[in-house]
């Protein structure tokens, strides 16, 4: 969904029509309706993430494949309830750091209503849980696939990446009181930095960190690098075990990790995690592509007005 979402704040298309105009029916696809204002809202939501007109013969289709979709997986018993999109439409908001309202009042400045970005949602969810049901035994990726996908690669590259580690990290928080002075956040920052330079094994460092005032350690977790960003692998892969990650702001204060584990594991490292991604999402539009094409030879689609 992110490219209908990329430059959600320009000024859209100026379509304008009677409200009368608007309501009229265009295409009627397995019974559901498509009127001239789902096409204008479209054209919208496609302009503000090209900056290019749509041609709107496309639009037409990509709203008649959005009714297939439903219909087909409606008649499978795959539904998502308005919950769920709500739920989706406020993970979009929260990628962009605004919230759900927020999020609204950008679409609707460039006059797109949220319920249009919903009914998207909505179309591609019920799709992709669809696809996933239906073709679930040819979506799964084995080992003996990603070992074939990797003897393709430039073969350092493949060796280099191959392993992946798990760690086991204890967060180590300095409690900073909300609406605290800078001063003193910077004193606070120092304190971090001394227990660092204190802190060179993890028996000795956690009992010493727990022993602080306004030091809270927490519960240890388990992460596999597959499962990390990029950015926090380097942090870790250049931590020796026993030592403490650097302070980063957080709601809570500062707060760091104490590296104590790292294991090596071949089962699933950055590498095999990319390559396993990239086959599903090969052979899901794939599959994906295959079906639409399939129900769109038995759909029943009715043009009411001139396209």
């Amino acid at each position: 969904m992110c490219k209908w979402l990329l430059g959600a704040a320009v000024v859209a298309l100026a379509l304008s029509a009677p409200a009368t105009a608007r309501a009229q029916v265009v295409v009627v696809a397995n019974g559901l309706p498509i009127t001239e204002y789902d096409i204008q809202q479209r054209t919208k939501l496609e302009f503000s993430s090209t900056h290019k007109t749509p041609d709107r013969q496309q639009i037409i289709q990509d709203l008649i494949d959005d009714r297939l979709k439903i219909s087909r997986a409606k008649a499978y018993g795959f539904e998502i309830t308005d919950a769920e999109v709500d739920n989706a439409f406020e993970g979009m908001a929260t990628r962009q750091h605004i919230t759900p309202a927020q999020f609204g009042q950008v679409l609707e400045r460039a006059g797109i209503s949220p319920n249009t970005v919903k009914a998207r949602i909505r179309a591609e969810v019920t799709w992709q849980q669809l696809i996933r049901g239906k073709y679930s035994s040819s979506l799964q990726i084995g080992d003996s696939d990603i070992a074939s996908a990797l003897k393709e690669r430039n073969e350092g590259e493949a060796s280099a990446s191959a392993v992946g580690y798990v760690y086991t990290l204890y967060p180590v928080v300095i409690v900073v009181a909300r609406g605290t002075s800078e001063a003193t956040i910077s004193a606070k920052r120092t304190e971090a930095e001394n227990l660092r330079s204190r802190f060179v094994s993890c028996n000795e460092g956690l009992a010493m960190a727990r022993g602080l005032r306004d030091v809270a350690v927490r519960d240890p977790i388990t992460r596999n690098s597959s499962d990390l960003s990029p950015q926090l692998r380097d942090v870790l892969g250049n931590i020796q075990v026993g030592r403490l990650t650097a302070p980063e702001t957080t709601a809570q204060g500062l707060q760091m990790f104490a590296v104590c584990g790292k294991k090596e594991s071949t089962t699933e490292s950055p590498l095999k995690r990319e390559v396993r991604e990239k086959l599903f999402v090969k052979r899901f539009e794939s599959e994906s592509k295959k079906y639409l094409e399939e129900i769109r030879k038995s759909a029943m689609i009715e043009y009411k007005n001139n396209t």
